[in-house]
């Protein structure tokens, strides 16, 4: 939140104070998880960083089947943890409650859509943080604030009892303090039974990717997947992974789609209720309106990109599809550390192009903070096929 001198709210992460105890006993008893507020836990309302939303939403009378899980693996619930309106920002500001604190970057945002989540963790007030990703949103705040996160493969953890941004990309994932904590959190999350599995034994660092981010963010990429292939046993290569493809034009056909399901999903409420919105995602629900406009017209696609859906998700999927076994790409989690709640204009667009590949693969990655940039932290990321996040947290758990 910007006040009306400028200056930015640092907030704690904490909207809503509710404490559930979680089973007695399990791989998580003993620890706590912040929730964020896009997920519903029995007996509170699910409010979707949005007060007008919040004035409309009914007491939730069950558990999402995410929290479900975590609790029957012991952690304890402390807390609704706020989030950016309606998840749909990757900055980590909302204008009605304020900004979440960042230990690890003070002054600068934790970064969004599970802000609080990532805040929580960082700021020690719980071990783990739920929350959700659907172009980011778990994976930017775990860079920026120093944490562990991963983002679940779509599909593999139920999404029920959580308010939805845009379906086809909406997955449930987790952040924790260290790697071998988020391990234990992911595997529950997942309701993985099988036996772990070993980590990743190539990495390929991928050049194209690195040069959406600054300099020195790349450096520091490519040194930490030096020590992690070390730590794994692990080779390493360097290449580009998209060929002839721009990262922007799937970036551009990600962001098309997302924002017809978010029309689809919230335009109802929104022409409706109109609820009080901080002015950047009110311009963002505004384009997605447009844009539904457009496409029941038959209109082009305005991007220009000439990349529809369909393509942009048979290229990611094939890319990851042709990895040789036991292979994960590396990324960075963020084109640099955290930003000034006052964003820089190309932040978002960078950040978009690097984030959108997962989920238009519908694929895991995790973000370890094994890197810096400017004295900040930086997520290295590892992108996974789908199916294969148990890779990705055995990689976590040890990469120191």
């Amino acid at each position: 939140m910007i006040e009306g001198d400028g200056e930015p709210r640092f907030v704690d992460p904490i909207r809503a104070e509710i404490t559930v105890a979680g089973a007695g006993e399990g791989p998580l008893a003993g620890t706590t998880v912040t929730v964020k507020d896009v997920i519903d836990v029995a007996g509170v309302a699910t409010g979707a960083g949005n007060p007008d939303w919040l004035a409309h939403a009914p007491i939730a009378s069950a558990h999402a089947t995410a929290v479900r899980r975590l609790l029957d693996a012991g952690a304890t619930v402390f807390g609704k943890a706020i989030t950016e309106e309606f998840a749909f920002s990757m900055r980590g500001v909302n204008m009605h409650y304020g900004v979440p604190r960042n230990p690890a970057a003070p002054g600068r945002v934790p970064g969004g859509s599970s802000s609080g989540s990532a805040s929580a963790v960082a700021l020690g007030i719980t071990d783990l943080g739920l929350g959700t990703d659907t172009g980011g949103s778990i994976r930017v705040p775990a860079s920026y604030c120093g944490v562990y996160g991963l983002r679940s493969t779509h599909g593999r953890v139920p999404t029920d009892g959580i308010v939805a941004l845009a379906p086809s990309f909406d997955t449930c994932g987790v952040l924790a303090r260290n790697g071998e904590l988020l391990r234990r959190a992911g595997r529950a999350l997942l309701g993985a039974t099988a036996p772990e599995p070993e980590p990743p034994s190539e990495l390929i660092v991928a050049g194209d990717l690195l040069e959406l981010a600054d300099r020195e963010a790349a450096d520091s990429v490519r040194a930490a997947a030096g020590v992690l292939a070390q730590r794994l046993g692990a080779s390493m290569s360097e290449r580009a992974v998209l060929g002839k493809t721009p990262p922007s034009d799937l970036a551009d056909a990600f962001r098309e789609h997302q924002l017809r399901e978010i029309w689809a999903a919230h335009g109802a409420f929104i022409s409706a209720a109109r609820p009080r919105m901080d002015p950047e995602i009110a311009e963002r629900f505004e384009s997605a309106k447009a844009l539904a406009a457009w496409r029941d017209a038959g209109a082009p696609s305005p991007s220009g990109s000439g990349l529809d859906f369909t393509s942009a998700r048979r290229i990611t999927r094939e890319l990851l599809d042709a990895l040789p076994p036991g292979a994960v790409i590396v990324l960075p989690s963020a084109p640099a550390g955290a930003t000034t709640p006052a964003e820089p204009a190309d932040t978002r667009a960078r950040l978009l192009s690097l984030t959108c590949l997962a989920g238009l693969a519908g694929a895991p990655q995790v973000s370890l903070p094994l890197c810096r940039a400017a004295g900040l932290p930086l997520g290295l990321g590892l992108l996974a096929r789908p199916g294969e996040d148990e890779t990705l947290l055995a990689a976590a758990a040890r990469s120191g």
